[in-house]
């Protein structure tokens, strides 16, 4: 079994050379691209009316009340939605970087640059939302004194930056939800070849981190600001990295010098 190399890398994305609709110049791609940054304005609309309705915390307080929350210790959110959905995710990340040589099922039918930008990008998207957490002071719901803890509460847009709520912090946005959304980026991935994969990316990805995210409210780890938030990064750095992939097929093929395979 062969060692990928840089130059095996150059030769997936110079073979997934894209038809002339894929170029950025063209008015289809341009329609594109325009249509996923209108969805993206709209889906900034939705989650900013989200953070003014101050639908946070009634939600949080139909699982837990001054006692805490009676499910934060629950097995079914703990072991399996919690550390199993943990462990599938990173299997399912792993199995993608295989893929990205040794493609499996549905794999099979994308070309080699593809099968690399889903597997970066679902790597970029998880990295990203963890990058965000270390930087937050925002804590968990489970620490606030409303649900029978010492920390207050305050919005993750709270000024000025560094102002802190006497808790641990670092709890937005929801990590454990983006195991989930981070395989938005099989939509952008496979948009362009096979629709209908496409669609079951991004459904099977919005699905995974909302059910994630919902588990991790019920045990009072998120509020559902942090789970809507999580899954806009993905949304963001998929779009990137699909951004970034198709410019590096283009330029590919009149960078790289011609050799024998």
């Amino acid at each position: 079994m062969r060692r990928p190399t840089v130059h095996s890398v150059e030769k997936m994305l110079s073979h997934a050379r894209p038809g002339p609709a894929a170029l950025p110049a063209s008015p289809r791609a341009s329609r594109g691209l325009r249509q996923l940054l209108l969805a993206s304005l709209v889906m900034l609309a939705a989650l900013l009316a989200w953070d003014a309705s101050g639908l946070d915390l009634p939600m949080a307080r139909l699982f837990g009340d001054a006692d805490g929350f009676a499910l934060r210790s629950h097995w079914l959110l703990t072991t399996v939605l919690h550390e199993g959905g943990r462990i599938a995710a990173w299997a399912l990340v792993l199995a993608l970087c295989i893929g990205v040589w040794w493609p499996r099922g549905p794999l099979h039918r994308l070309p080699p640059g593809r099968r690399l930008q889903l597997a970066v990008g679902a790597l970029a998207a998880v990295l990203a939302v963890s990058a965000l957490k270390s930087l937050s002071t925002t804590s968990c719901p489970q620490e606030l004194t409303m649900f029978g803890r010492s920390a207050q509460y305050m919005s993750h847009w709270h000024w000025p930056p560094g102002l802190t709520d006497g808790g641990t912090g670092h709890c937005f946005p929801a990590g454990h939800a983006s195991a989930g959304f981070a395989f938005i980026a099989g939509f952008f991935a496979c948009r362009q070849h096979d629709r209908r994969q496409a669609w079951a990316w991004l459904g099977g990805a919005l699905l995974a981190g909302t059910v994630l995210g919902l588990g991790q409210q019920m045990r009072g780890a998120h509020f559902m600001s942090h789970t809507l938030w999580s899954a806009y990064v993905c949304w963001w750095v998929a779009l990137a990295t699909d951004l970034l992939f198709q410019r590096l097929r283009v330029r590919q093929p009149l960078a790289a010098p011609t050799e024998s395979a």
